[in-house]
């Protein structure tokens, strides 16, 4: 597992304060039961624990659904064979809670989780989900919320490691639309986002190579030369 990927899951499952502490004690305790599971990789029990978490994946409640996407990101750490043998659901839940229209919560946990399992699979046989992936989560880089738009960044420069072949023309044109908002979070108000968009900015860069030489002249570009002829540049090994 990467920095990136041990630093989205070091971030603690929010439960509401609001909530009973019945309930709350009970989601811990699913929690709980989830990560004993998959430690033990019990057969049997692993595919109830798939079945319960692809059930609440679409459970009307705002909050259960956020408690799958978030177990679904525990099972991807604990048990990636098990992930690559469902890939297909899995990916079909998440996409599912990347498009959530009420709770940031869930799309949140659901680019994390994303970005975990893209890392294990290595991108591999995405099929079309790849294209609503991307296309969410190029909407969410302007998202008002800090955590929101920090996982997008991330994702989408995950997204661009493995475009491949297949996509290559269709990650160009959605790059090329995302020029602005690159430019513009590299100076993003929460540092953690700039962060992250200056590293988006790296792994999209031979997409925006291939453009025109001056082609790429925003009024960003003018103010920042230097700044972006760095950017362009290869990270250092």
């Amino acid at each position: 597992m990467d920095q990136t990927q041990r630093g989205i899951l070091g971030q603690p499952l929010l439960v509401p304060t609001t909530q009973p502490k019945k309930k709350r004690t009970s989601m811990m305790s699913f929690f709980s039961k989830v990560s004993w599971t998959l430690r033990f990789q019990k057969r049997e029990s692993l595919k109830n624990v798939f079945s319960i978490l692809a059930e609440r994946a679409l459970d009307p409640n705002a909050k259960k659904r956020h408690m799958a996407m978030r177990g679904l990101g525990t099972m991807a750490c604990e048990t990636p064979d098990k992930v690559r043998k469902y890939k297909k659901i899995v990916l079909d839940l998440l996409v599912h809670g990347l498009y959530d229209p009420v709770s940031a919560e869930v799309i949140h946990e659901s680019m994390k989780t994303l970005t975990i399992i893209l890392g294990k699979i290595q991108g591999k046989s995405l099929g079309s989900f790849f294209v609503d992936i991307t296309l969410q989560t190029r909407t969410l880089l302007d998202d008002e919320n800090d955590n929101l738009r920090y996982s997008a960044f991330v994702l989408f420069g995950q997204l661009a490691a493995y475009a491949g072949r297949k996509w290559k023309t269709f990650f160009t044109s959605q790059v090329k639309q995302t020029q602005d908002s690159l430019l513009i979070h590299l100076q993003d108000r929460n540092p953690q986002v700039a962060k992250a968009c200056k590293t988006t900015f790296r792994a999209c860069s031979p997409y925006l190579k291939e453009r025109k030489e001056n082609s790429f002249q925003t009024e960003e570009d003018q103010r920042n030369p230097k700044l972006c002829r760095q950017l362009v540049k290869p990270a250092a090994v």
